[in-house]
């Protein structure tokens, strides 16, 4: 037997197999944890770490391999906790088929949750939280005012449903995922694979930039009273729309990687920042 053979095999033999009860166990500890623990720098991550930590356990009984697993999910990570839990499934399944020793890099694991979080939580906003809950609340409302005491109660079918969906998802997303990850690795696919994926990431977080830095400034000047005034923000905005917000996300990316990480400092800097431009009229 070759040396490569027998590594797989006692690495294969040195964890516990993951159930479908492990994955259910692992998306309702997300649900119950996805949104506490929130920052601007994690979001989600925390809830979801606590959540891969029973799995994670399993998985890797070297404490080093236990502590580089949990450092790869403590990356930023948000999505709707219901209808992105197949990505709980396909993470599980791509941990499992890594700690047997196939070639998955820890960046195409975050790479796949973040390529994946932005669709899968605009389906879930779409479904759960625009359609369901405002047919459940409209209903539960509707029976309150008549009196009927079953409206306080009609309330609790949402979390059922989302219960009943996520379980079932995640599930899905674990037996889909491990089958597609053993095609992919057995076509040699798994580099396309994780550059697709992390290229989608970027998308993504390019997308939530744009969306949440919102930067302008209101500086104008006058040349003379029969002309329009110069308002600096059109001219920016028609060279490129989002200029300022694009510049200040490249500024931070840069302090992060050229000076420090720390996020305390940079949150001081932007209030700073904030605040100068604001007195003085800048920003």
């Amino acid at each position: 037997m070759k040396d490569k053979e027998a590594q797989d095999l006692i690495r294969e033999a040195s964890h516990t197999p993951i159930t479908r009860k492990d994955v259910r166990k692992s998306w309702f500890y997300y649900y119950l944890f996805a949104e506490m623990g929130i920052s601007y720098e994690r979001l989600q991550a925390l809830g979801f770490t606590t959540s891969m930590i029973p799995i994670l356990r399993k998985l890797y009984p070297n404490k080093k391999d236990f502590a580089e697993a949990l450092q790869r999910h403590l990356i930023f990570y948000n999505t709707e906790a219901v209808f992105g839990a197949p990505i709980n499934g396909v993470v599980i399944a791509m941990e499992e088929q890594k700690a047997k020793g196939e070639p998955i890099e820890g960046n195409g694991i975050t790479g796949m949750k973040t390529g994946l979080m932005g669709p899968l939580a605009g389906i879930g906003d779409s479904i759960d939280w625009a359609t369901l809950k405002p047919i459940i609340f409209g209903l539960g409302a509707s029976l309150s005012a008549t009196g009927n005491i079953l409206g306080a109660f009609i309330l609790l079918l949402l979390p059922l449903i989302q219960i009943i969906i996520g379980l079932n998802l995640s599930v899905a997303g674990y037996e889909t995922g491990k089958a597609s990850i053993k095609d992919l690795l057995q076509s040699g696919k798994i580099k396309q694979l994780i550059t697709s994926a992390s290229t989608l990431g970027l998308f993504m977080m390019g997308a939530l930039s744009s969306t949440y830095v919102e930067v302008s400034t209101p500086i104008q000047f006058s040349f003379g009273s029969e002309t329009e005034p110069f308002v600096l923000q059109e001219v920016l905005d028609s060279i490129v729309p989002g200029l300022l917000p694009l510049a200040v996300v490249l500024g931070i990316y840069w302090w992060l990687l050229k000076k420090n990480q720390n996020f305390a400092i940079i949150m001081l800097l932007i209030i700073a920042v904030a605040l100068i431009g604001a007195i003085t009229g800048i920003l």
